[in-house]
């Protein structure tokens, strides 16, 4: 059996918006397609009539400085996020996520926008994104006035938005994204300057791939011996990709010391809501471990950032 019936390739944003207005329903944005085309071959995810293979846009696939932002595009494969001199420079938190992502060969096709979509509240790229505080860029169909005599199908072009990154999710593989009606173009990230730097780490078991039991993400900015900024993004600690405020609290304007460690970990604990998986770690273990892995990847944006 088919697993679909129409495979669109548009090669611009317009046509893409166009097919998503009038293409046969239900349809489907194909990336990388790392994940999609396994849930529909395993029955993971609704039957899809068309497939919109996004990859051909130009649009979503550069990875370029803008002024004083970095924007990387929704289908760039997670691969060359990592070998790219740009992101190393100012997202190393995002290239060490990526860095983390599947295997080898699935690096070279699966995409940032895909990892981010699947709305997954530990994905390593969106708690890197989160991290970075980035901006997600969104397009979505405009329609437009037509005569009463015009074709049947729907006219317009496109709108694009940009969004704080955390209102993408609203749950569990829950996007706040329209359903055929709107994708992801890219994400924008400040760029870095002199005394800001970010890490990403996570602790994982190995099961054929290996699969995160946390990831945390820290972006800091260093004045002399004090934190003067700091976002810390952990995952999963909540049903949508989580921020330690109140940690984050702890440490503003702290020097990093023994001392102000232990009330951000304590506030870390007091806000975080780990929750137990069969195939993953159970809550209490969560709570075990993360205090090494946050004190690693702190120390480590610490020192990056001298």
């Amino acid at each position: 059996m088919n697993l679909w019936q129409n495979y669109i390739r548009p090669k611009n944003l317009t046509e893409a918006m166009d097919a998503f207005a009038n293409a046969p329903r239900p349809l489907a944005p194909l990336a990388g397609g790392t994940d999609l085309l396994l849930d529909l071959e395993q029955g993971r995810h609704a039957p899809v009539q068309t497939l919109i293979d996004v990859t051909s846009i130009a649009e979503l696939s550069l990875l370029e400085l803008r002024g004083y932002e970095l924007f990387v595009g929704a289908a760039v494969p997670v691969n060359r996020i990592v070998h790219n001199p740009l992101t190393a420079q100012h997202a190393q938190a995002l290239v060490e996520a990526c860095d983390l992502i599947a295997g080898p060969q699935v690096r070279n096709v699966a995409t940032l926008g895909g990892n981010v979509a699947h709305a997954l509240p530990a994905a390593d790229g969106t708690i890197a994104l989160l991290a970075l505080d980035a901006q997600a860029e969104i397009a979505s169909f405009a329609p437009i006035a037509v005569p009463s005599e015009a074709p049947a199908a729907v006219l317009g072009g496109v709108a694009t938005r940009r969004i704080p990154f955390k209102e993408l999710f609203l749950g569990p593989g829950k996007s706040s994204l329209k359903h055929g009606e709107e994708i992801i173009v890219g994400f924008c990230v400040s760029l870095s300057t002199p005394h800001q730097a970010s890490c990403f780490k996570r602790i994982m078991r190995p099961q054929g791939v290996a699969l995160p039991i946390i990831n945390l993400a820290i972006w800091l900015e260093r004045l002399e011996d004090k934190i003067s900024q700091i976002r810390i993004a952990v995952g999963p600690g909540g049903p949508t990709p989580w921020s330690a405020t109140q940690a984050e609290k702890a440490l503003l304007g702290k020097p990093l010391n023994d001392e102000t460690f232990d009330a951000a970990v304590e506030a870390l604990l007091a806000q975080v809501g780990f929750r137990s998986s069969a195939r993953r770690a159970s809550s209490d273990y969560r709570r075990h471990i993360v205090t090494g892995l946050f004190k690693d990847v702190l120390e480590t944006a610490w020192q990056r950032a001298a």
